[in-house]
């Protein structure tokens, strides 16, 4: 690999800082341990969970290859690819990007290149479309840093492939290689939960966060909507940023029958997710799901009400600049006088941040894990 397109790689526009990697050694050797595959006259190449580029403009450069398709869950992902892309000089028609995983993404393919997902469902989906419509020659490579692989990994890919072997670790990444599609296999559907405390349909597919369960913090702030609703004028727009499934916007959408709701989350199993959850539950007229980086095509300051769960990891590391990130986003939504009300760990003591980034804060309800807090947009 040329150390120049790696020494070039960033993952802007997604949060950066120094102890965060736009390439990990789990990139490294998946192109390593792909090579003789990807050298093969031919070759039809899939990526399919590509971090920041590294897989997909790697395989590229170093290969030669003609085009390869690629499907990254994370919406900021495949705005650092393009912009990784760009800095390297790489015609940006040798990327063909596909939002949604299916069917056109992985047809005939014959050389996979899978960053593992952490989340199993997401795994399984995504062995299961490989399996059924992949070449019956393909052979997926699925590599992943040491500390988040299990042996169920290999359970679930045995499940739609004959043939799975784990390679040799080196710096504490490994790989798996798969071969032999199963021919019986089918794929899965979408997941489907009825929480009897709210009466909320919960849907989920792929590696959605919390999955078609209800989040224990976003079931601080469910059980507290009605109080904190009450405290409020009746909001005319409402935005579940950061949405994962959806919950949030569909609760949203019932306990303010008046206001349009908007979801909004980067991930695609999470967008496909809340509008499963929408229709599940009979709101889907109200509640518009967006794919997008923090928010940023709603426009600044027209927003009377933002529920927000900010996710406290950034892919495997414990980071609190996502979380700093969808703070901005909701105080420059957020309409002078409207609200933001936050569900997050209390160890992580958001408290100052929120008073300093959106204006007066107050504490709704405490856990031993959570606090809820309602701020007031200067």
């Amino acid at each position: 690999m040329s150390p120049p397109l790696f020494d070039t790689l960033r993952r802007w526009p997604d949060v950066e800082a120094p102890e965060l990697v736009a390439v990990d050694a789990a990139d490294r050797l998946l192109l390593d341990e792909a090579a003789p595959a990807l050298a093969t006259a031919g070759a039809d190449v899939v990526v399919v969970g590509d971090d920041y580029g590294a897989l997909t403009l790697g395989a590229l450069t170093r290969h030669d290859l003609a085009r390869v398709r690629v499907h990254q869950d994370s919406f900021t992902g495949e705005l650092a690819m393009a912009a990784n892309a760009a800095r390297a000089g790489i015609d940006p028609g040798r990327v063909e990007n596909h939002p949604v995983p299916g069917p056109a993404l992985v047809r005939g393919a014959t050389v996979v290149l899978l960053k593992l997902p952490r989340s199993l469902e997401a795994l399984d989906a995504t062995a299961r479309l490989l399996a059924r419509h992949a070449h019956p020659d393909v052979v997926v490579l699925a590599g992943g840093r040491v500390k988040h692989m299990t042996h169920a990994m290999n359970d679930v890919l045995a499940r739609s492939f004959a043939h799975v072997r784990a390679g040799l670790g080196r710096q504490k990444a490994r790989v798996l290689t798969a071969t032999s599609p199963r021919p019986d296999v089918t794929e899965t559907g979408p997941r489907r939960f009825h929480d009897e405390d709210t009466g909320l349909w919960v849907c989920a597919v792929g590696g959605a966060f919390a999955g078609a369960t209800t989040d224990i913090g976003t079931r601080v702030l469910l059980d507290h909507l009605d109080e904190v609703g009450r405290s409020l004028r009746p909001p005319r727009t409402v935005v579940d940023l950061g949405c994962g499934t959806g919950l949030l916007a569909a609760a949203a959408a019932r306990r303010f029958p008046s206001a349009a709701v908007v979801a909004t989350d980067q991930s695609a199993d999470a967008v496909a997710s809340a509008r499963l959850t929408a229709a599940a539950n009979g709101v889907a007229d109200r509640v518009r799901v967006e794919r997008d980086d923090a928010g940023s095509r709603i426009p600044d300051a027209g927003v009377d009400l933002v529920l927000l769960n900010p996710p406290f990891h950034v892919g495997g590391a414990v980071h609190t600049a996502i979380a700093s990130k969808v703070f901005r986003a909701a105080a420059r939504v957020l309409a002078p006088g409207g609200t933001l009300v936050a569900v997050w760990n209390s160890h992580l003591t958001y408290r100052r941040e929120l008073e300093r980034v959106v204006g007066p804060t107050r504490q709704v309800a405490r856990t031993p894990k959570f606090t809820l807090t309602a701020s007031t947009r200067r």
